[in-house]
């Protein structure tokens, strides 16, 4: 009988993780040019508008960044599954409060077009829908327009293809940035941090739960890698 093959194992550890931690106060809210702070009655909106569109065969959410290891909604059934036409990419920015700052800017998850994206479904309570989404929109859209919408789109699971609602990148938005390749993405990823944690934190924990559901994301395994040497060039090296 052939052994069991060893789980990959991550250059980023926890210890480089906990080399960043810092004590930063939240600046507040920050508002982008073109953009205003999202109100109630946004809110309101944009749920009935994904309502809407919603099928009637089930309420499912596709996760492809933090909403696979902190969903921070009720969910009664998880899937992996294949999102066709888009990919995962650091391109939503630019963060100067929550795992970024002035001086050390982060650049979150989002997907954009082009490729195919291993994620996470998530299927809703159907009897709680709306509260589900009402949390849900509130942590998405802090600001109209949303730089990333939420948008219906097609994914492939083990057990067949379903529609997804998901939060995919605007390309016309201004916190679209798409000028950034490998190296200087691992720059960011290894210094920025926010009031809430930092970037190689998020990085961190989104390569190991992808792992752990055996997704194996070629792009962010290599950036995982480059910050890790990153923040030993910087701090000094580490041990698992």
């Amino acid at each position: 009988m052939n052994a069991k093959t060893p789980p990959r194992r991550m250059r980023l550890t926890r210890d480089h993780v906990a080399l960043l931690a810092r004590d930063i106060p939240d600046p507040g809210f920050q508002v982008f040019p073109g953009m205003v702070p999202a109100t109630d009655a946004d809110y309101e909106r944009a749920v009935a508008e994904i309502m809407a569109g919603a099928p009637e065969d089930g309420f499912w959410v596709f996760g492809y960044g933090s909403l696979i290891w902190n969903p921070e909604f009720d969910f009664v059934e998880r899937r992996t599954a294949l999102a066709r036409g888009w990919h995962r990419r650091f391109c939503l920015g630019w963060d100067y409060r929550y795992r970024g700052n002035r001086e050390q800017p982060g650049l979150m998850l989002a997907i954009d077009r082009g490729g195919q994206c291993h994620g996470v479904v998530f299927r809703l309570p159907g009897d709680a829908i709306k509260a589900n989404m009402d949390r849900l929109i509130r942590r998405e859209m802090s600001m109209v327009p949303s730089a990333f919408p939420p948008r219906w789109i097609k994914v492939t699971t083990p057990q067949g293809p379903l529609k997804a609602l998901t939060f995919a990148m605007n390309r016309k938005s201004g916190r679209y940035v798409s000028e950034l390749d490998d190296e200087a993405t691992a720059d960011m990823l290894a210094t920025a941090c926010g009031f809430r944690g930092s970037m190689a934190e998020y990085l961190h924990a989104t390569v190991e739960h992808l792992e752990q559901m055996g997704i194996h994301d070629r792009h962010l395994w290599r950036l995982q890698h480059l910050t890790a040497e990153r923040i030993e060039r910087l701090h000094g090296a580490c041990t698992a």
